[in-house]
């Protein structure tokens, strides 16, 4: 199998050559592009084409080096260094096409081993040179702005994207972001003892039958970076692993930004400070966050057994969302997980995705739902807000109540929800979900989230949207921490 040489894949003519390349790599670099062929689809032929696979991309390599770095490129060099890994990210998606199952069953053992979508990435790094970027390429980018980082996660986001297209694989790994994490089974005795864990931008305590995880990024108004993805998975698998625990309640912490200052706040999104200063990873925010805690809230914690062609079994609970000031992006993608919602009639929804320039995690998939199609377009595409006090509002939330009501409410709540059981209240969940989302759809639709959130994250049109509605290059990083982000400096 050749690649078909397509417009993203043949070089404009003379771009190469006009930034002072030299000819002779660029003839071996076209040479190998040309001659570049999949003998197989076995794991017998994955050998000899990952050979030359990473002969291609070392080549490419090679080539970006002789570049001035991205942020002193001019036109032209800017042009040709994204032929030059256009070209390689289009061998590698062909070489996976070929091969993502191979390769999937070669890491995890033939499906003995659960390996986190964090490990998997980079075990094909270092098994098959070439594919995706070795861990210390994704170091060196990480102190450097959005605008300048090269897009080495790109290849990332179409490892993920074929691993997911392929139902067993994909299956397996949704499977094993879904098992309850180390830390969490490492840290249940010392909870089920003392009934609180801090684990610092995240709080976990048991109040009676009931698990409270509180989002405490307080500085950046409670919106999510890589910082809070874990600590708020360990906290998800510890109110799920409790046996004394029947129903989570999720809320946001106390803050001190002037605005809402002593008051609670649920969730300002993506912590676009991290976003503009490149603190944000693909895999270690995006993928892990979706797969991972979120996709628990929705489905609970998956067993030890991986039976793709059986009812899902997991252990879930039902869980509530105390919705105070706001849920901006990421925290209204958590609301569609939810089994209640209450929020104070003074609290908005939004879900600015036009406006950061990606895609809102799993809500393209859940929102119509609750909402309707063309509702769904005006959060997506329009940033409409809800205000949970409005008849629209009732679209996304269940109980609205009055600023100082959310105490009693959360405690009525508690008590009706569990007064039926939790085995009645987990089996009803699985039921619900059987017709909505069954796990198949979900796993297609996070194939095509990894590939088309990847190329979202290091597009121009992402650093264009910030500066133009955050005004990100012309704040220091103190006011940023001081005046917040994400929605509310452009919602307020």
């Amino acid at each position: 199998m050749r690649i078909t040489p397509t417009m993203s894949t043949i070089p404009e003519q003379g771009t190469l050559e006009s930034v002072g390349l030299p000819p002779a790599d660029l003839e071996s670099w076209r040479k190998r592009s040309s001659e570049f062929v999949i003998t197989g689809r076995s794991a017998e032929s994955l050998a000899a084409d990952a050979a030359r696979l990473a002969d291609f991309c070392r080549s490419t390599d090679g080539l970006l080096t002789r570049l001035p770095p991205k942020p002193r490129r001019d036109a032209r060099e800017t042009a040709a260094a994204e032929i030059l890994k256009d070209g390689a990210r289009h061998a590698r998606t062909v070489f996976l096409r070929a091969y993502a199952e191979p390769i999937y069953r070669a890491i995890t053992r033939n499906y003995a081993d659960f390996v986190r979508a964090e490990e998997l990435v980079y075990a094909a790094a270092d098994r098959f040179p070439g594919l995706v970027p070795a861990p210390d390429l994704i170091a060196r980018e990480r102190g450097v702005l959005q605008k300048d980082k090269e897009g080495f996660e790109i290849d990332q986001g179409i490892f993920f994207s074929q691993i997911l297209s392929h139902r067993a694989a994909g299956l397996h790994l949704v499977h094993a972001m879904l098992r309850p994490t180390a830390r969490a089974e490492e840290l249940l005795p010392s909870f089920r003892a003392r009934e609180r864990i801090d684990l610092g931008p995240v709080e976990v305590t048991r109040v009676g039958n009931a698990g409270h995880v509180t989002l405490r990024n307080t500085k950046y108004l409670n919106a999510e970076d890589d910082s809070t993805v874990l600590p708020m998975e360990i906290a998800v698998d510890l109110v799920l692993l409790d046996p004394a625990i029947e129903i989570g309640v999720l809320r946001g912490g106390v803050v001190d930004h002037p605005k809402y200052a002593g008051r609670r706040v649920f969730n300002a999104g993506i912590n676009l400070t991290h976003l503009y200063h490149g603190r944000i990873s693909f895999v270690g925010f995006y993928l892990a966050r979706d797969l991972g805690f979120v996709n628990k809230f929705y489905r609970g914690l998956a067993g030890p057994e991986f039976l793709p062609d059986e009812p899902e079994s997991t252990l879930e609970k039902p869980w509530i969302s105390a919705v105070e000031a706001f849920a901006i992006g990421g925290g209204c993608q958590i609301l569609l997980t939810m089994d209640r919602v209450i929020a104070e009639r003074s609290a908005f929804f939004s879900l600015p995705a036009r406006k950061e320039g990606i895609i809102p995690g799993a809500a393209n998939l859940r929102l119509t739902r609750g909402i309707g199609d063309r509702l769904a377009r005006d959060c997506i595409f329009y940033e409409r807000t809800f205000s949970a006090g409005s008849p629209e509002g009732a679209w996304l939330c269940n109980e609205v109540v009055e600023t100082g009501e959310m105490d009693r409410a959360i405690e009525r709540t508690v008590t009706r929800l569990t007064s039926a059981g939790v085995v009645s209240a987990a089996a009803n969940r699985k039921a619900l979900r059987v017709d909505q989302e069954p796990i198949d759809q979900f796993r297609r639709y996070m194939a095509l989230y990894a590939r088309e959130q990847a190329y979202c994250h290091f597009s121009p049109a992402l650093i264009r949207n910030l500066e133009e509605h955050w005004d990100a290059a012309h704040r220091s990083m103190k006011e940023q921490r001081d005046q917040g982000e994400d929605g509310l400096s452009s919602q307020s």
